[in-house]
C-alpha cells in the first residue's frame, strides 16, 4: 500500500455498466422494481424527519417553559407523537416488503442473468473457448455473479436509501438554518476529496481482484484436469509453485483494494465526528454573539433549532459515509459485471446461411416434397428471392476447391487443399500431427471459415447452409470423447434426442458397445459422472460411436475414432462401422493405417498439404510416403 495517489477508475465504463444492470433489473420486473424502489425511499424520508418532529416538540417545550401553559403544549406535542408512531409503523411494515421484495428480484435476476449468460456461450464460436481458459469462463458464472448479488442485494438499496436521506435531511438543514448548513456542507466536500483521493486505488485494484480471481480458477480447473499427468511426471513442486505466483498476485490485489476501502471509513467517520464538535460550537456561538439567522423558516436560532441540528449532522454524515462505504463495493461489483457484459458482448457465430435441412419425400417422378415426418431421406430446402423454393436432394457431395487455411491469420495451416468426396465413398486422411487432418473436417462443420477457396455440399456453398443445418447432416466421433452426467442411454441419445430406447439399443449394438453396456450394474441405465470416469477409454469411445450412430446421418466424419480402443475391440467396432458407413460420405482421420487400407481415396498430407492422393494399392505403387509409412520406414510424427 505504497501509492495512495492512484486517479478513481470510477468513469464513464463503470456508469455504462451500473446502467444496463439497472435497465435489465427494470426490464426484469417492471412492476417490482419501481415498488421496491418506493417503499425504500419511504422508509428513508420516516427516518430523516424525526429532526422536524423534534423541533417542533422542543420548541412547544420551550414555549411552555416560557409562559406555564402545559395544557397548550400538550395539545401541540401528542399528536406530533401519535403521527410518528404511526409513521414508524408504516415504515416497518414497508421495510418488511421491500426486503422481500429485493430477495426475490435479487435471485430472479440472478437466475435469468445466469440463464441470458449461458444462452449466449451457446452462441458462441468454438475459436472463443480455444481461446479462453474453462476455468476463467466458469468464474463468470460463479464469482462476478455473486459481485452482481451483493450489487443488487446491498449496494443498491443501500445507496438509494442513503441517498434519499441526505437530500431530505439537506433541505430540513437549510430550511432550520444556513450558517450551519454551510458548515455542514464544507466538511461534506472534505469528506468528497478524500473518498475521490483514496476510493480510486481501491477501484482499480478491485477490477484486478476481480481478473485475478478468474485466473486462480482457471488454473486449478487445469491442473485438476490434469493431475494424473501431474503425478505422473513428479511435477507437484513445480505445479505448486506457479499456483504461489498467480495466488501471489490475487493476494497482492485484495490486499491492496481492501487497504484503500478499509481506510477510507475511518477517517470519514471520524470526519463526521469533527464535524458534529463544529456544528455545536459554531451553533452556541451564533446564540451567544445574537447572529442573525439565514434560514427559510424565518425563525431565531434557538437550541429548539441547534440540538436537532446536531442529530441531523450525525445522520447526515453518517448516511454519506455508507455511500462511501458502499462505493468499494460497487466498484467490486461493477468490474464482475464489466465481465459478464464483456462476455454477453461477445461476437456470436456469424450464420449467413439461408439453406436448410428438411425431411424429403421423393415421388416415382423424382419429385422432390418436404414431409413433416422423418423418411430417412434428407434435401436440402433452397428459398430464392423470387419467392419460389427448390429442394436439393441430401447425397453427401462434399468438395474442398483450393481451400487455404489460418487460425491466427499469421501462420498458414492449409495451402492450396483439393478434396472430392463423392457420395458413398470413404475418403482418409494421414500424416503427422499439425499436418492439417482434423482442420479439414473442422472447416466441412464450419467450426472455422476458409480464408480462401470453396467448400460446397452437394452443389451447395456452406456458407450459404445454416450451420445448425450443416452440422446436423455429419455425424462426427472425435479423438477426445466427452460423456455428460446421465445414464448410458441418455448419453447415446444426444445424438438425436427424439430417439427411442429401442433405436438407442440398436445404435450400441451397431458400434460394438452393448456387450459392456449390458454387462454394467444397471446397464443402459447406469449413471455416468465425471465424463464417464468408471469406463475405461475404449468404453467411452465406444459410447460416443453408438452416439453417432442414432444420429443417421448421411455424412460421418472419424476423427481418431479407435485411437483408445485395443486391437481385439477394434475388430469388433470395425464390423459395425462398416456397417454405419455403408451408403454413406465418411471422412476418416486415423493414424492406424489398417483402418483406412479399404477407402476409397487416401490422402497423405505434410504441412497443410496434399502430397499424395489415392487408393491403398495406387498408393503402395507409387513407393512415396505412404509407402515408407506403411512399410514403417518411417514413424508418422
Amino acid at each position: 500500500m505504497n501509492n495512495f495517489k492512484q486517479k478513481p477508475k470510477f468513469g464513464k465504463s463503470q456508469m455504462k455498466s451500473l446502467s444496463r444492470v439497472i435497465k435489465l433489473l427494470w426490464g426484469y420486473y417492471p412492476v417490482l422494481v419501481p415498488l421496491t424502489a418506493i417503499c425504500i425511499i419511504f422508509t428513508a424520508f420516516v427516518s430523516a424527519i424525526p429532526s422536524l418532529f423534534q423541533q417542533n416538540i422542543l420548541a412547544s417545550i420551550e414555549k411552555w417553559y416560557l409562559t406555564g401553559d402545559w395544557e397548550s403544549a400538550a395539545q401541540e406535542i401528542v399528536p406530533l407523537i401519535l403521527l410518528l408512531i404511526v409513521l414508524y409503523v408504516v415504515s416497518i411494515v414497508s421495510m418488511v416488503v421491500y426486503t422481500q421484495l429485493m430477495a426475490y428480484i435479487t435471485q430472479g435476476f440472478l437466475s435469468k442473468l445466469r440463464c441470458t449468460l449461458f444462452d449466449k456461450m451457446q452462441d458462441l464460436p468454438i475459436k472463443y473457448f480455444d481461446t479462453h481458459r474453462h476455468g476463467d469462463i466458469m468464474s463468470h458464472y460463479t464469482n462476478d455473479i455473486d459481485t452482481l448479488r451483493q450489487l443488487v442485494s446491498g449496494t443498491i438499496p443501500a445507496v438509494l436509501r442513503s441517498g434519499a436521506i441526505i437530500i431530505v435531511i439537506l433541505g430540513i438543514m437549510i430550511y432550520y438554518c444556513g450558517w450551519l448548513t454551510l458548515l455542514v456542507l464544507l466538511g461534506v466536500l472534505s469528506m468528497l476529496f478524500i473518498s475521490k483521493f483514496i476510493g480510486g486505488g481501491s477501484a482499480k485494484y478491485f477490477v484486478q481482484q476481480q481478473m485475478s480471481m478468474g485466473k486462480v480458477e482457471g488454473y486449478i480447473q487445469e491442473i485438476m484436469n490434469g493431475q494424473k499427468v501431474v503425478k505422473v511426471f513428479n511435477h507437484e513442486e513445480e505445479a505448486q509453485a506457479d499456483f504461489d505466483k498467480i495466488n501471489e498476485t490475487l493476494y497482492e490485489h485484495s490486499f491492496k483494494a481492501h487497504a484503500y476501502a478499509n481506510t477510507l471509513g475511518p477517517i470519514i467517520n471520524n470526519i463526521g465526528n469533527v464535524l458534529y464538535v463544529l456544528t455545536a460550537i459554531l451553533g452556541g456561538l451564533l446564540m451567544l454573539l445574537n447572529v442573525p439567522n439565514l434560514s427559510l423558516s424565518g425563525k431565531a436560532l434557538s437550541i429548539s433549532i441547534v440540538i436537532p441540528f446536531l442529530n441531523m449532522t450525525k445522520q447526515f454524515t453518517g448516511n454519506f459515509n455508507t455511500v462511501s462505504q458502499q462505493v468499494n463495493t460497487l466498484v467490486m461489483a461493477l468490474a464482475g459485471a464489466d465481465r459478464v457484459f464483456a462476455l454477453m458482448d461477445e461476437e456470436p457465430e456469424a450464420d449467413e446461411g439461408y439453406v436448410t435441412l428438411v425431411n424429403a419425400k421423393v415421388d416415382e417422378n423424382g419429385n422432390i416434397t418436404e414431409s413433416e415426418k422423418r423418411t430417412g431421406k434428407w434435401a436440402w430446402k433452397h428459398p430464392h428471392g423470387d419467392g419460389t423454393t427448390t429442394y436439393t436432394l441430401l447425397t453427401g457431395d462434399v468438395r474442398l476447391t483450393e481451400v487455404d487455411f489460418s487460425y491466427d491469420g499469421e501462420k498458414q495451416v492449409l495451402t492450396d487443399v483439393s478434396v472430392y468426396a463423392e457420395p458413398g465413398q470413404k475418403v482418409a486422411f494421414v500424416g503427422a500431427t499439425g499436418a492439417g487432418k482434423t482442420t479439414i473436417t473442422n472447416l466441412i462443420n464450419r467450426f472455422y471459415d476458409i480464408a480462401d477457396g470453396k467448400i460446397r455440399y452437394d452443389g451447395i456453398n456452406i456458407n450459404k447452409i445454416k450451420k445448425a443445418d450443416l452440422r446436423r447432416s455429419l455425424g462426427i466421433v472425435l479423438q477426445d470423447t466427452n460423456l455428460f452426467t446421465g445414464t448410458v442411454l441418455e448419453n447415446i441419445r444426444y445424438g438425436r434426442l427424439e430417439a427411442t430406447d429401442e433405436e438407442c439399443r440398436e445404435a450400441a449394438r451397431l458400434a460394438g458397445a452393448d456387450d459392456f453396456i449390458t454387462r454394467l450394474p444397471q446397464g443402459y441405465n447406469t449413471l455416468l459422472t465425471g465424463n464417464g470416469a468408471n469406463l475405461s477409454q475404449g468404453q467411452r469411445q465406444l459410447i460416443a460411436i453408438a452416439r453417432a450412430a442414432v444420429a443417421d446421418p448421411p455424412v460421418m466424419i472419424l476423427d481418431e475414432a479407435t485411437s483408445s480402443i485395443d486391437t481385439r475391440t477394434e475388430a469388433i467396432v470395425s464390423r459395425g462401422m462398416d456397417k454405419l458407413m455403408e451408403g454413406r460420405t465418411v471422412f476418416v482421420i486415423a493414424h492406424r493405417l489398417s483402418t483406412v487400407m479399404n477407402s476409397d481415396v487416401i490422402m497423405v498430407l505434410d504441412h497443410g498439404k496434399i502430397i499424395e492422393r489415392g487408393n491403398h494399392d495406387k498408393l503402395i505403387a507409387e513407393r512415396g510416403t505412404y509407402y515408407q509409412l506403411y512399410t514403417g520406414a518411417f514413424e508418422l510424427e
